[in-house]
């Protein structure tokens, strides 16, 4: 790796940190990818940074300790990991320049979600079982592809309408260390991810802990709004350069 990409993989390391802290919620994790795919190869990034991601939902989970849906996350998983072997097959095949492409029009999604995220939790909604199907195998496909699970299982969480904002982010712990868990074979077996790939980058691990620590303390002095409205900013940044370099 050279310089330029240690530097961003670091900070994407604090990214992640301080989203687990309780920083701008899933906005920082959704950054990672499509910055990384900046400076280098997605199809190397998003591997790599999985065990990253694995080490913070660790702190995660014991902050959000059974404050779980377990039946929610009990619906979604099979079809979740469906999602994540074809994803994990997919990312092994895929050109570069079209996971960028597909890195790009995720991000904008999200950046799209997120602007109307208010809008999906007043729609009139009935649930139906196959909507949990669908809304775990895109989060799988998703996740496993681009680390962009969360917005198809945020917005299939927000149309429940019955989850404390506890138990809400509960279960976006569990699920996701699950599906973490999970990418982690398919990328040894696709060859996708290696030791050495893992150990030239094993001097960033202590900038996850560091991340959670400084997200959490700066909740107390960092507006969650505006923290977030950067980390937006930022987002719609990236896919304007994303596209750029596909030009």
């Amino acid at each position: 790796m050279t310089p330029v990409q240690h530097i961003a993989f670091g900070f994407a390391c604090l990214l992640i940190g301080l989203s687990k802290g309780g920083l701008g919620g899933p906005l920082p994790v959704s950054m990672v990818i499509p910055m990384l795919s900046l400076v280098m190869d997605p199809r190397e990034a998003v591997p790599l940074t999985t065990p990253y991601l694995i080490f913070a939902d660790w702190f995660a989970l014991r902050a959000y300790w059974r404050k779980w849906d377990t039946e929610q996350v009990r619906l979604l998983l099979p079809m979740a990991i469906v999602g994540v072997i074809i994803g994990g097959l997919t990312l092994s095949i895929i050109p570069e320049n079209a996971l960028i492409l597909v890195i790009a029009v995720a991000t904008l999604i999200v950046i799209i979600y997120k602007l109307a995220s208010d809008r999906f939790e007043a729609l009139e909604y009935e649930p139906r079982t196959w909507h949990g199907y669908l809304a775990g195998w895109a989060s799988g496909f998703t996740s496993t592809l681009a680390n962009a699970g969360a917005f198809p299982f945020t917005i299939y969480m927000l149309l429940q309408k019955k989850l404390s904002s506890v138990a809400f982010i509960g279960t976006v712990t569990l699920f996701f260390a699950i599906i973490n868990l999970l990418k982690i074979p398919i990328f040894i077996q696709q060859d996708l991810l290696s030791t050495d790939s893992l150990l030239s980058v094993i001097w960033a691990l202590p900038i996850i802990p560091f991340g959670v620590w400084l997200g959490r303390k700066s909740l107390d002095y960092i507006s969650q709004q505006t923290f977030q409205r950067v980390m937006m900013g930022l987002l719609i940044l990236t896919v304007f350069l994303l596209f750029g370099n596909l030009l």
